[in-house]
């Protein structure tokens, strides 16, 4: 943790309690009504990038610029110096600075720092921990905000706005929501699954997670999460490899890709059971099975991979309102957060 006791970070909606989090919701749709604001004047916030961006950078730079703000944009190991975030470790490697200084000094000059750090794919249970995000929260004296590492909770709040202002309504109890793998040339994170099935059962909705088999299942933390916030929520989680039972009346379909993470590292082996099941995309037909349910998917979206044009055209598709509402809901964190600065 940071070593500011009260600093507080936005690192995972989970550490957040649901009223900080309607709280949260509710400012972000106020924004979406009032594009400018000066909560932010005068201030600053640093954006490290370690993987690339196109919807994340665009959304925080122009979100702090709408709030009066300043974003400075530093992608280590491109146009800043490489960062190492052992402790105890001989630096003669290619890192020339340690996160130890790197945090604190940014911490001097900016009111916020915000992480983009993707898994390595190497070694799960490394990538698990979540190290350079957790570095950062550790040695900042200002607040973090997760811009996706291993969880993705900026857009857990842009899905669930975009939701919410489709079925007019902030409360989503009891809707059937279905989390579907799809299939990708290559294994992605599970960074937006893992988000996607903690907040909408942390928003009481009836949830199945779809996927071709149990190696496909997510990790155990966001699994029991899940478990934890439907039992707490009054909603419900099941496990579904049968597509058409999984589809039929649903309320919402949000469809992503991940690797299988027996196989994490070692990815030519997955590529092969992974292949399979390219059936898992999303068509008309699944969709025709649903409650006149809508679909969407965080974006980018490899068009007749995951979904067909007949999908992501639709009416009943959201994905763009969702990626908009990313821009409402940053500002809204920025501005929460810059009041504990």
């Amino acid at each position: 943790m940071s070593n500011t006791p009260s600093l507080q970070h936005f690192l995972n909606t989970q550490d957040w309690s649901r009223q900080d989090l309607d709280a949260l919701l509710g400012q972000a749709a106020w924004y979406k009504r009032h594009k400018l604001g000066e909560e932010l004047k005068g201030r600053s916030i640093a954006l490290m990038f370690f993987n690339p961006s196109m919807r994340t950078r665009t959304s925080f730079e122009i979100g702090a610029f709408q709030l009066g703000g300043h974003a400075v944009v530093l992608q280590p190991g491109k146009d800043a110096w490489p960062i190492e975030f052992d402790l105890g470790r001989v630096m003669d490697g290619e890192a020339e600075e340690h996160i130890a200084e790197v945090a604190r000094v940014l911490g001097r000059y900016v009111d916020l720092i915000g992480v983009r750090a993707f898994p390595k794919f190497v070694d799960w249970s490394i990538d698990r921990e979540d190290k350079v995000l957790k570095s950062f929260a550790r040695y900042s004296p200002v607040p973090v905000i997760n811009m996706e590492t291993i969880t993705h909770p900026c857009q857990e709040l842009a899905h669930i706005l975009a939701l919410q202002q489709h079925f007019d309504t902030d409360d989503l109890r009891g809707r059937k929501y279905v989390l579907t793998w799809t299939y990708h040339p290559k294994a992605l994170n599970t960074a937006v699954a893992n988000s996607a099935l903690t907040i909408a059962t942390r928003m009481g909705m009836d949830v199945t997670l779809l996927c071709p088999n149990e190696e496909y299942l997510l990790d155990p933390r966001y699994m029991d999460w899940a478990r934890q916030n439907a039992a707490e929520s009054g909603g419900a989680l099941q496990v579904s490899h049968d597509i058409e039972s999984a589809y039929r009346g649903a309320d919402v379909v949000y469809a992503k890709s991940w690797g299988a993470l027996p196989y994490f590292g070692d990815w030519d082996a997955e590529k092969a059971i992974r292949d399979r099941y390219k059936h898992f995309m999303v068509d008309e037909a699944k969709m025709a099975l649903t409650n006149n349910g809508v679909f969407s998917h965080c974006l980018p979206l490899r068009r007749n991979i995951k979904a067909t044009d007949a999908v992501m055209d639709s009416p009943q598709c959201i994905a763009i309102d969702e990626a908009e509402n990313r821009l409402h809901v940053q500002k809204a964190i920025m501005a929460r957060l810059i009041r504990s600065v």
